[in-house]
């Protein structure tokens, strides 16, 4: 199983750390549908140092959704050093995540997020600084590199083993090809091949069976899934079980996906109100809802309404006619 540090998973299904998705909300369901290693959106340094309400929030962790990665990202090493430590003393995270791999022009133009790649000597001193100054496991996420000219992923990777990380996640992807194009799976082999601290692989891991070719092709430690995952927390369940013992469960009915959304749902009211988690939610309804006819229709209704009931009321409704009309066919 995948171990960093003294943290051990029970499997090798990891979450992806995703903006402005990753809350405790969706983390927890993560965490109930198996995965092994949840991780936190991102956080600013400097938000954290200059204790910015809404980043301070984001450094809560349910104690169900423990083992938890909590990620740090910026582009000096006095305000990523300052900041960890706050992570390191006032949370109860299990892991220090280091962002290398963010690929918004936002975060590059900072020095931070996937800039980061174009400097192996910068990692080395960052990371170091880190590990020095923490007691929590310290672990970087980056890509291969910059762009096709500049893929320094084994001098990074290096450099971060050299200073003290305890595990390397790689997205095959450059910051260049943001998420389009093909992740590089040998480049993720190579990384294994080449470190000897525990490597997570990520990119095009679409279902429970590129999973399984990831890690038999790579020889990673173990797997991260990202947008996968959005609106689709079975991909988890159903990876972990396939992982397990070579079964496939059988994907959601439509009542199943709107339960699971409507949990979702209830549990950022609880964390941010009715009003801001009906806003968020309207995303993440669309995503529970992809694949199912009609659902563009009713996402469009969704995006219209306010109040939790409403939503509730549109999206069971639907759902009833979706397997009404399965029930005449069958």
């Amino acid at each position: 199983m995948l171990q960093i540090g003294n943290i051990k998973m029970k499997n090798q299904v990891v979450l992806a750390p995703m903006a402005g998705v990753c809350n405790p909300a969706f983390r927890l369901i993560a965490k109930e549908f198996g995965s092994g290693l949840v991780c936190a959106e991102m956080i600013s340094d400097k938000a954290i140092l200059h204790e910015n309400e809404r980043s301070m929030q984001m450094l809560y962790v349910d104690e169900r959704e423990k083992p938890l990665s909590l990620q740090i990202f910026g582009g000096s090493k006095d305000s990523i050093v300052a900041a960890t430590h706050v992570v390191d003393e006032q949370t109860n995270a299990d892991i220090i995540d280091i962002n290398m791999g963010c690929p918004v022009p936002k975060v590059t133009k900072c020095d931070a997020g996937a800039h980061w790649l174009l400097d192996p000597d910068k990692i080395y001193d960052m990371v170091n600084a880190v590990v020095r100054n923490v007691q929590k496991p310290v672990t970087v996420k980056m890509r291969t590199g910059w762009d096709e000219d500049h893929i320094y992923v084994l001098e990074n990777a290096h450099a971060v083993e050299a200073a003290g990380g305890e595990a390397v996640s790689v997205h095959g992807r450059t910051r260049y090809q943001m998420y389009e194009g093909l992740s590089d799976w040998d480049l993720l082999r190579q990384v294994k091949e080449a470190v000897n601290i525990p490597v997570i692989g990520n990119g095009d891991v679409n279902t429970p069976q590129d999973a399984r070719q990831l890690l038999d092709t790579t020889g990673v430690d173990g797997v991260m899934i990202g947008r996968a995952a959005l609106g689709n927390p079975w991909m988890l369940y159903r990876t972990v079980k396939y992982l397990e013992d070579g079964s496939l469960p059988p994907e959601p009915t439509p009542k199943e996906k709107v339960d699971v959304c409507m949990l979702h749902m209830d549990r950022l009211i609880d964390l941010k109100g009715e009003k801001i988690a009906v806003h968020e939610m309207r995303k993440h309804a669309g995503w529970y809802l992809k694949g199912l006819r009609g659902g563009g229709k009713v996402r469009g209704k969704i995006n219209e309404l306010n109040h939790r009931d409403d939503v509730a009321d549109v999206m069971y409704q639907f759902a009833e006619e979706l397997e009404g009309a399965a029930a005449v066919t069958s």
